[in-house]
């Protein structure tokens, strides 16, 4: 079984045992009005995961000896999220800009660290391209820049006439001739913790949004006559997201890298631009998937699998050889090497099927097995249920598992035939070769190796005819 290359890049060696020690900080303090949400603007998902938990796995790969989270709107929301991981929780009760934001986290830093500072809101930076600016800021300021063709909205970067950079100025507060420069401040930045905590505190708040912008250490640097480097990153990497139109696009890049990553560790996608991953998939040699396909949670797929168009399948293991057709719905299915399942296929949280089983068009499962060669191939419920070997259930059969208040099993043992039209009422066994008749209700044990037929006597009426309509 192969996994892809990962969208984010393995932990970079000798990171965390770095010195000075590496201390991120994400800032995610943000209520995102535009988001037009109740949901907290960072807990918004990309491929599946809240946008600050990708965020938070940059910072892993990175090796931080810790990691700052300054929150704020959703505060307890943010949290509960990421209950159980290792973080630095700080709360910002204002947000009254991010040169503030990060000031809330700088008491818990030591002076001799380096502070990399990151967005919640932006989960698409890659660790490689932080590395750079991570090794620069232990003795110097650090800047991620971007040269964008339309650079609306962002600050740019001012340098002076031997390109060396001499400040940032906000969009809000550039002139029309500052407006037209194209190199762009991504926000990302590392420098020595002592010698950010000290620009801090000389940031002041004089400008239109009456802010304390964080850029505004870039020009208190240069007044120490700080080195100051920048750090080239691709557009992609800096996207950030302050609406549903920008959440769509981040989403659609973040899937292009996943398909991209597939495709090079031999992955056979249809077509790359209708796949979504929304998880972990793990797959064996020449496994391939058809168009409008989701996986969520953890796929696995065997060697030579084949999974047609508009599937969905989460939490999943399908085996060797075996095939799902389009339009099926998998999830907490196992499936086992040979098996066929689908076309339009519902398999719920515990079906098991075991090699060659089949189940066909419009037949549902749930908390199931069925055994080795066992088929069900039409219009059929199997609920609570365990299935033999070579046992075929016709077309409208359906397990009878609820009562009301309880569930209760059906067992079917190996080569029995159930009848098309069958119901089986629950607790209920069907004897190993049975025959079940068709059309029949099955409320107590059907002996093996007999038939069991429950049906009301045939009668034709002489002479009825039927009503006509006045």
């Amino acid at each position: 079984m192969k996994r892809p290359p990962p969208t984010q890049p393995t932990p970079l060696k000798g990171q965390g045992g770095r010195n000075p020690p590496l201390h991120v900080v994400i800032l995610a303090a943000g209520q995102g009005t535009r988001m037009r949400s109740s949901l907290p603007k960072v807990l918004h998902a990309v491929g599946g995961k809240p946008m600050l938990g990708h965020v938070l796995d940059t910072a892993q790969a990175l090796e931080a000896a810790a990691v700052h989270v300054v929150h704020g709107h959703g505060a307890e929301q943010v949290r509960e999220c990421f209950e159980g991981r290792e973080l630095r929780w700080v709360l910002q009760a204002q947000q009254l800009g991010t040169a503030h934001a990060l000031q809330q986290a700088m008491p818990d830093i030591p002076d001799e660290a380096t502070v990399l500072v990151l967005y919640g809101d932006v989960p698409l930076v890659r660790a490689e391209i932080l590395q750079p600016a991570v090794a620069a800021g232990a003795r110097a300021l650090a800047l991620v820049t971007a040269v964008l063709a339309d650079p609306k909205g962002y600050g740019r970067i001012l340098r002076d006439r031997k390109g060396g950079v001499r400040g940032i100025v906000e969009e809000n507060d550039a002139s029309p001739a500052q407006k037209k420069l194209r190199e762009i401040n991504t926000g990302f930045l590392a420098a020595p913790a002592g010698r950010l905590r000290g620009w801090l505190q000389k940031v002041k708040n004089d400008n239109v949004k009456r802010e304390y912008y964080l850029t505004d250490v870039v020009a208190l640097a240069v007044k120490d006559r700080v080195r100051i480097v920048t750090v080239a990153a691709d557009e992609q990497d800096i996207l950030g997201v302050n609406d549903r139109a920008q959440l769509a696009q981040v989403e659609r890049l973040f899937q292009q890298r996943q398909a991209e990553c597939l495709l090079r560790a031999g992955l056979a996608l249809r077509d790359p631009a209708r796949f979504d991953l929304r998880g972990e998939l793990v797959f064996g040699r020449d496994a391939a998937i058809d168009v409008n396909v989701l996986l969520e949670g953890r796929v696995v797929l065997g060697e030579g699998v084949r999974i047609g168009a508009g599937c969905v399948l989460r939490d999943c293991e399908i085996g060797d050889g075996s095939e799902v057709l389009p339009y099926s719905v998998l999830q907490g299915a196992k499936i086992g090497a040979g098996c066929q399942v689908g076309p339009f296929a519902r398999l719920r949280p515990g079906t098991v099927l075991a090699e060659g089983a089949r189940v066909g068009n419009f037949v549902e499962t749930k908390n199931a097995r069925l055994g080795a060669g066992s088929k069900a191939n039409h219009l059929s419920y199997v609920g609570d249920a365990e299935v033999g070997r070579d046992v075929n259930i016709g077309a409208g059969t359906i397990t009878c598992n609820y009562d009301g208040a309880n569930k209760h099993k059906t067992v079917i043992e190996d080569g029995a035939f159930i009848g098309s039209n069958t119901a089986l009422v629950a607790p209920v066994t069907v004897g190993a070769d049975a025959t079940i008749g068709a059309g029949s209700t099955v409320t107590r044990n059907a002996p093996a190796g007999q038939l069991t037929v429950t049906r009301a006597k045939q009668v034709s009426i002489e002479g009825w005819r039927r009503p006509r309509k006045k």
